[in-house]
């Protein structure tokens, strides 16, 4: 039975998997109302007895998206995967059709399949990533009623017409906010939007889908649904349930020796945005406004110039350049001297450093800044930054408060450099710490992790093996880590998406605390401004493309239009 030993190493802990394709699963009836709530706990079917609380928001979504396409909008923690169990377990009473539950990481589709497994009765599961060869995953599609994928590979096996979607009675688009672009998202709902059967429904979830009108519009047109649905912790109905969360904002000064090094790199930086601004560029901002972004735009308008490539050349070269100081300049500022410094030792250790590069190295002031900065760390005792400080007494701040649980700290850093130094200050101090980053290994001193080290660190994180978790970006997103007693943001980020899966890790069951570590007169005070100023234009883009989804859809039941039936139908 070479199949059946296959299958079951990719399907999830919910019963054993069938050798022959079933005839067709049982259909309980149905419960008066659909999901009924016993003992505050909902009852369906499909579900295991007692698993899943009754939240009222969470039925409510869940009724609606049984009649319409709908993005949720939940902030990290509120129990969207909640909302999805719900509709899978309905789907599949319903019919003989299969449930998709996708991704965009390794880890949050073993997350869910878990999930799944610990809230649904039996069901034959299977998970679809890299790791899964493609006869396995052939052979899996046509036994699973509920498949778990990353939507690069469900992408792939549709354009090799290896299986397809008219069996799948609900797509889930798990963090939502990727379907822009080129995202593999975009094509798969696409390809949805042809294929699936008759009552099939979307179902996007997200905490944060974007700060402007454009991007929210364009997820909402590319996951082709028409209702958002969104709530937040201050809600009536949901703020009773849910945990406050305290922020607190820690400043710190740059020292005087990062001061002067920071004067050299804009001198460095004015004199190289000076000659682009006589190539023609640059022109619509003062100088000291000019972001990373603003650069990274450059190199798209420098191309888009008519002429030969030859007067491209000498554009692209300061440009490659300035972005090289922007950087030196904000590791210096957010990060300290030592990620400063590290960041000018890759460029100097490239195999084939490119002139832009080798320029940069060659700069008097970076010249300078460089010497500067190496003769301070050789020789003084201080830190590398003063967030370092400001850190260690948060920490000690933390790990002596009383609680009736192992503590857990979950530091952010957004450089891996940083997650080094990090790790090191805080083991100095004699607390055990874990470090969490992606897969890619840049060298011998940092190494990535793979899937299963990701699953290994996060379980002792769970389980109280140590405090203290450093984490790159790769923990933003969706990661199950109940009870943090803290989450550090090392630095402060502009992006509104970020910024609340980041602060979503905590005040899950308990209060929740969140310190920003922020260092006064830097790109750390910009960086932040911008952020709150995103994620409040986001809340009332939100708010108002959900209330126009409820007028049509109100409209459109009173007018009897079809597949717009009211929400209050199917209701608990």
């Amino acid at each position: 039975m070479p199949r059946q030993r296959l299958l079951d190493d990719f399907t999830g802990g919910a019963g054993p998997v069938a050798e022959e394709p079933p005839t067709g699963r049982p259909h309980p009836p149905a419960l008066p109302g659909t999901w009924e709530v016993v003992d505050g706990h909902v009852v369906h079917p499909l579900l295991k007895p007692g698993q899943v609380r009754a939240l009222p928001f969470q039925l409510d979504m869940a009724r609606i998206g049984l009649e319409e396409d709908m993005l949720v909008v939940l902030p990290t923690g509120l129990g969207k995967t909640i909302i999805a169990a719900l509709l899978a377990a309905e789907a599949l009473r319903r019919s003989d059709g299969k449930v998709l539950v996708l991704a965009p990481t390794r880890p949050l589709v073993q997350q869910h399949a878990d999930s799944f497994g610990r809230w649904l009765t039996p069901l034959r599961f299977a998970r679809f990533t890299g790791t899964v060869k493609r006869p396995i995953r052939e052979g899996a599609w046509e036994t699973a009623e509920v498949v778990f994928a990353t939507p690069e590979i469900v992408v792939n096996d549709l354009a090799a017409d290896r299986y397809g979607l008219s069996e799948v009675t609900l797509v889930v688009f798990d963090e939502a906010h990727h379907a822009v672009g080129k995202y593999a998202y975009v094509p798969l709902a696409a390809r949805y939007r042809t294929d699936r059967p008759e009552g099939g429904r979307v179902l996007g979830l997200t905490a944060s889908p974007g700060g402007k009108d454009e991007r929210i519009e364009e997820v909402v047109a590319n996951l082709g649904v028409r209702r958002i649905e969104a709530r937040s912790r201050e809600d009536d109905g949901v703020r009773e349930f849910v945990q406050p969360v305290e922020i607190d904002y820690r400043w710190v000064d740059l020292p005087p020796e990062a001061q002067r090094i920071r004067g050299l790199l804009e001198t460095a930086a004015h004199a190289t945005a000076r000659k682009l601004q006589k190539m023609g560029y640059l022109r619509k901002k003062p100088i000291g406004s000019i972001s990373v972004k603003d650069l990274i735009a450059l190199r798209a308008e420098i191309f888009a110039r008519p002429g030969p490539m030859v007067r491209r050349f000498g554009p692209l070269f300061h440009q490659l350049v300035l972005l090289h100081l922007h950087h030196a300049q904000e590791r210096l500022e957010t990060q300290g001297l030592a990620p400063f410094v590290q960041y000018l030792d890759r460029l100097a250790s490239k195999e084939k450093p490119s002139r832009g590069d080798l320029a940069v190295l060659k700069l008097p002031e970076v010249v300078t800044a460089r010497r500067e900065a190496e003769e301070f760390l050789r020789t003084s005792r201080e830190s590398s930054h003063p967030k370092l400080d400001a850190l260690v007494e948060v920490v000690q701040e933390t790990l002596a408060r009383p609680r009736g649980h192992p503590p857990r700290i979950l530091v952010f850093a957004q450089y891996r450099d940083t997650i080094q130094t990090i790790q090191s200050i805080l083991e100095l101090q004699g607390w055990t710490t874990g470090r969490f980053v992606g897969q890619a290994t840049r060298d011998a001193e940092d190494k990535g992790m793979n899937q299963k080290e990701q699953g290994r660190i996060l379980a002792g994180f769970r389980e109280g093996r140590f405090p203290i978790l450093v984490a790159s970006s790769v923990a933003e997103e969706g990661l199950d880590v109940p009870d943090v007693d803290l989450v550090v943001f090392f630095e402060s980020v502009p992006s509104e998406i970020r910024a609340i899966q980041r602060r979503g890790r905590t005040g899950r069951s308990s209060l929740g605390r969140v310190t920003v570590l922020l260092t006064r007169e830097t790109r750390d005070v910009r960086y932040q401004v911008a952020e709150v100023r995103r994620e409040q234009s986001m809340r009332r883009i939100v708010r108002r493309l959900s209330r126009e989804a409820r007028r049509r859809s109100s409209e459109a039941a009173e007018g009897g239009g079809p597949g717009n039936a009211s929400p209050a139908k199917g209701t608990v």
